[in-house]
């Protein structure tokens, strides 16, 4: 009864300040100090920070558990009547400038000179460093410096202890018993089919993230035309665009500022928000949220009594008969719940379930439906979500995921695919399986901060479900259930619709007829001579034309 009056904590609608205001007011009066309440809740960059103190390090691991930072520039001030402070974001990318005076005032504004000050009362003048912590006791009449302040926060709580104690480090989880079912030539191929692969997304695309540890380079524009006008079979991450900063974010260079950026992925950590609980310690910290085979089978078998994980298999009927593809959305979504209720603490969603009777769900309609359900449910922070996936193998593809709800993703056909290629001898003879693989998920990693940067976003935990795409050609129906709240200005393909493309890719894998041996030359970047129809008929075009 207590918790219905608080509860919702926020409410849709409200500007971005407003949210983080209603989280400190909730956090301050359960209990916790208000300097405290702010370094939860926008902490220093701590993960990459060799030199940082240990103790402060511990409190900010350990709330790293429990909330994702409140990202992106900013300088806020805060106080309850007795206190007064001020905190800058991790990047320091917003001024915030103080002065003290001998008559004891304390003047803190963006700029210098913002209030007129006589220069002979002046005693200090200072800025705000990125992630410090400015204070004013009103009641002791003095001003007490970030160093101190932290020290005792940080050392209120045996932080340390804590997650020694119940942190899982996957690295230490023994060897699973079942080893992970490699996928044969035969199988990659036709998984390579069904998921839509070309001969350009292996050559241009993986072979050179693998060969190099980067992205392959191409024009500063991307002229492909919109997937909802394509008379041919489109992957879904095709319909979502990226967002980027436009009005007050500045974009950060994720290269040159690589100490505030971060991909630290936090599994489980279920606990009390209200109380200083010690059981958010007890997950799984991940420095990146790509996983190699080994890592998913770790985590599919942990079994630590509290900490033990589900499979659910993400297929449809294959029989083309509407409706199909909603039903399967729906099973899922109540096997998920059911998993939640039976204390599950990781959801494995896994498409390794098609043969040529049951097609997959694309990933990422699967992972944002399961999201938004547990959400509404509101049981989603008791679990993470690992997508065990064949129909992710570019940087977008696992931007989309992580955006819509992803916690770790498992590209095994793509890993599967740079293995496949080192047995033909298609990177040369000079090159280490284990370090084309690395390579990969280095250059999916950088690619990710590259995307995050362009949002003035430092951090996977502040990336993770926001969301910050825009769908072109999807239709409401669709959005509303799976992508709620996402931005969609016109409608467009529906379950079924959907259905129907990823019935095209898989039939062309386990159809009557046996597949020809090789994949579609073109994906979606090459130049094509012949070009490729597009159905811009009068209403598109005044469906296009009405939304921009």
């Amino acid at each position: 009864q207590e918790m219905d009056m608080i509860l919702p904590v926020t409410k849709p609608g409200q500007s971005d300040s407003s949210y983080l205001d209603n989280m400190v007011e909730l956090l301050y009066h359960s209990g916790r100090s208000l300097p405290h309440t702010m370094m939860m809740l926008i902490p220093e960059a701590w993960d990459g920070h060799d030199q940082m103190d240990p103790y402060k390090k511990d409190f900010y691991e350990f709330h790293a558990c429990m909330m994702e930072p409140w990202d992106g520039p900013a300088s806020i001030s805060f106080t309850d009547g007795e206190i007064i402070g001020a905190t800058l974001d991790r990047n320091g990318l917003r001024p915030s400038r103080y002065c003290v005076t001998s008559d004891d005032r304390v003047i803190m504004a963006s700029e210098s000179g913002a209030l007129p000050v006589d220069p002979q009362k002046v005693i200090k003048r200072g800025r705000l460093q990125p992630g410090k912590m400015f204070l004013v006791d009103m009641k002791k009449g003095e001003i007490i410096s970030d160093e101190e302040l932290k020290k005792e926060i940080c050392t209120s709580q045996p932080y340390r202890e804590w997650l020694d104690k119940m942190k899982i480090d996957i690295n230490e989880l023994p060897s699973p018993k079942i080893r992970f079912n490699k996928l044969q030539s035969e199988d990659i191929f036709k998984y390579q089919k069904a998921f839509g692969y070309s001969r350009e997304d292996l050559d241009v695309v993986i072979k050179e993230m693998a060969e190099h540890g980067k992205e392959p380079i191409g024009s500063m524009g991307y002229d492909a035309p919109l997937a909802v006008l394509s008379e041919k079979p489109q992957h879904l991450s095709s319909y979502f665009k990226q967002l980027f900063a436009q009005v007050t974010n500045p974009p950060i260079d994720p290269i040159r500022e690589k100490l505030v950026m971060s991909l630290t992925t936090i599994i489980g950590g279920s606990g009390n928000l209200l109380e200083e609980d010690k059981s958010f310690a007890h997950s799984i910290k991940l420095d990146d949220p790509i996983l190699n085979n080994e890592q998913l089978e770790k985590l599919r078998s942990v079994d630590t009594g509290k900490f033990q994980s589900k499979t659910i298999y993400t297929y449809f009927k294959a029989d083309g008969k509407d409706g199909n593809l909603r039903k399967a959305i729906d099973r899922i979504c109540r096997y998920a719940t059911d998993a939640v209720d039976d204390g599950f603490e990781v959801i494995v969603l896994s498409d390794r379930s098609m043969d040529s009777g049951h097609a997959t769900i694309p990933s990422l309609l699967a992972c944002s439906a399961v999201h938004h359900h547990l959400i509404r449910k509101g049981v989603r922070r008791k679990v993470g979500l690992v997508m065990e996936v064949g129909d992710v193998w570019e940087v977008h593809h696992f931007a989309a995921l992580l955006g819509f709800g992803a916690t770790a993703i498992n590209p095994y056909l793509a890993l599967a695919s740079i293995r496949e290629m080192f047995h033909k001898n298609e990177f040369g003879k000079e090159t280490d399986l284990d370090q084309l693989k690395y390579n990969y998920k280095k250059a999916v990693g950088d690619g990710l901060l590259k995307i995050f940067s362009k949002m003035g976003i430092s951090t996977l935990q502040s990336y993770h479900g926001a969301q910050i795409f825009e769908i072109i050609g999807i239709d409401k129906a669709v959005v509303n259930t799976c992508f709620t709240g996402a931005i969609s200005r016109i409608n467009g393909v529906g379950f079924d619709e959907i259905a129907k493309e990823a019935l095209v890719k898989h039939f062309n894998a386990f159809g009557t007829k046996l597949p020809q041996k090789v994949l579609e030359p073109g994906g979606i970047y090459q130049w094509k001579p012949e070009n490729e129809y597009h159905q811009f008929n009068p209403q598109s075009v005044h469906l296009l034309q009405q939304a921009t």
